[in-house]
Order: C-alpha cells, then structure tokens, then sequence
C-alpha cells in the first residue's frame, strides 16, 4: 500500500474515476489508484474539495493534516468506523477495572524502558567512547525495570518509574548527538533543537498511525488506560505507542549520524527549531520506510485488544501491547 506526502504549495487533488490525482500550479502531475493508496499526510497548503475527502474517507483512506504557524496543529480524517460496538463496550468497561489498568499500566512501561535498554545498549556497543554516561544510563533504567517486574506497583508509582526512566534514559541519549546540535534533553512545543524537531514530528506521526489504528480496530482512541483522560487526547493511542518511541528515537539518531539530517536543515523561527524544505523532503522519504514495521506493531496490538475486549469475560492482560 501507498503513502502520499505533499509538501509544496500550489499543489491540488481531484479525484478522476477511481484514482486521486495531483495537480501543481494547474498542470497535472501523475496519479495514484485509490485501492492502492492507504494514507494522505499534507503538509503544505493543498487545494482540494469536500468531495475528495469523501472518497478517500470512504475508501478507507485515512487523511492527516499538518497546519498552524509552525505546523504543530493537526487534523486527522478517518475512513469507516469498525462495525462490532462490544470492543468499544469491553474497552469501556475495562477502563473501569482497576486491577485490568494497573497490569497494563505496568507492562507498557516496563515494555518502554525495555527498548530504552536495547537502544544504548546498542549504543555503547557502537561508541565504547561514551562509556561513561551509557553505562550510567544503563544502570538506572536496569534498576528500574527490576523495580517494575519484581511485582505489583500502583499506577502513580509506575508513573514515578516512568518520569525517573526518562531521566535517566535521555542524559544517555544525548551524549549520542554532537554538541553544534544542542540537544539537552527533552523540549517539545515548540522544539527548540534539530533533534527534538525530529522526535516531535516523529512521535506526531506514530501517533496518527495509532489512532488510525484504533479505529480500524473498532476502538475509541479516546479511552485509553494508563495515559487518563483529557479533553482532545487520544490516550489510548498515546498508551500504545510508548513501547515504540525508543525506535523513533533510534532512528532518529541514525538520520544524524549517517548526515541525512544536518544542523542547516533545520531553521530557527521565534524559538522554533523547524525542518526547512530539503530536511522534510529527507525526512518523510526515509520514515516511511521506517515506519512500515511500528505500523503493523499497531495493528497488531490493536487487532489482538479488541478481540481480547470484546470477549464476555473480562479482558485479561494479554492483550498489552509487546514492543518486540
């Protein structure tokens, strides 16, 4: 299945029998069969009508839209809804299950910090020069991880493990990036280095493809169980992509280590690190082909939570998802 990017003014869709084509500045530019095609991202200003979000939307297309000052806004357009309501039925009623939110709670983090541990592992294998700091790192999130399989914790001490795991985890990974590209840690809204414009961008799109997910899956990425609920935020897409944010993390560094992103990619606008024209362009080319393995991790967590859910008796905990 196709992906479709867009990304430079004056461009349109229309839509010509069962194909989406595209037009720049009025002159056609090439199409792409309906059936063939999966996604739509735009993140230029694109002319098209209501008409073509309705086929895309009914031929399953899921639409994502980038827009605002620094393309932090986001929109995303759905196809059709699963048809078997007792997985939204089961994902409510777990919701209220305490004991069915501490086992994922814990598993999804313990799963996170998992793949934290694999990527500076990895790390110290490739750079023993940065012993010091990956062997600190290291030595923290294995502490933690013990903590959480060594038994039960409540939720708000899963949390506290979290937080603490991320601390530990990103002084690690920032001894990865050079120092012109100022990465110190986590900053996010606007991100104001190269590295976290990437790892935002990243994250934003993993997470379209969770929510998108849940719905083909028939779930409301609404309601998750360890993110809570918050007005406009998909928790449940939020909860199943913690186990993949380290990848996105690794590949982001491999973008800049291979110098497929560099410093003069990336502009600086009212405090906003941004990828320019050319970064974006090297950006989504290589994502996408990241991207197809987390794609189908979703929708295999996704798939195997709503049987699990719409099962008459209560949901167990294998349907948490498995970062492997």
């Amino acid at each position: 299945m196709t992906r479709l990017y867009l990304d430079r003014r004056g461009l349109a869709l229309k839509q010509e029998g069962r194909s989406l084509v595209i037009f720049e500045d009025g002159s056609r530019r090439g199409s792409v069969p309906l059936h063939l095609l999966e996604r739509v991202v735009l993140r230029s200003s694109v002319n098209l009508d209501s008409a073509v979000l309705a086929h895309l939307a009914e031929a399953g297309i899921g639409v994502l839209v980038f827009g605002g000052r620094f393309g932090g806004k986001r929109a995303l357009i759905l196809g059709d809804w699963h048809n078997d309501a007792a997985r939204r039925i089961g994902q409510y009623r777990a919701y209220g299950d305490v004991d069915w939110r501490q086992v994922w709670s814990q598993r999804l983090v313990t799963l996170k910090v998992k793949g934290q541990l694999r990527l500076l592992q990895r790390a110290l294998r490739e750079r023993p020069d940065l012993r010091l700091p990956l062997t600190t790192a290291i030595g923290r999130l294995e502490g933690i991880r013990s903590t959480l399989t060594g038994g039960e914790a409540p939720p708000e001490r899963v949390r506290g493990l979290e937080g603490a795991a991320a601390a530990a985890y990103f002084e690690g990974l920032c001894s990865l990036f050079p120092e012109s590209l100022a990465f110190k840690g986590r900053n996010r809204r606007p991100p104001r280095d190269p590295v976290n414009a990437v790892l935002s961008l990243g994250y934003t799109l993993l997470h379209a493809e969770a929510v998108l997910a849940c719905h083909g899956a028939g779930l409301d990425p609404l309601i998750g169980f360890y993110h809570e609920l918050a007005f406009g935020r998909e928790s449940l897409a939020s909860d199943l992509i913690e186990p993949l944010r380290p990848r996105v993390d690794a590949w982001a560094w491999e973008r800049f280590r291979t110098r497929d992103l560099r410093a003069d990619d990336f502009d600086t606008n009212a405090g906003a690190c941004l990828l320019g024209k050319a970064g974006r362009r090297s950006f989504f080319a290589t994502w996408e082909r990241f991207a197809r393995a987390p794609r189908r991790l979703l929708r295999r967590y996704t798939s195997r939570l709503a049987q699990r859910l719409a099962e008459p008796v209560g949901p167990g905990a294998d349907g948490a998802a498995e970062s492997r």
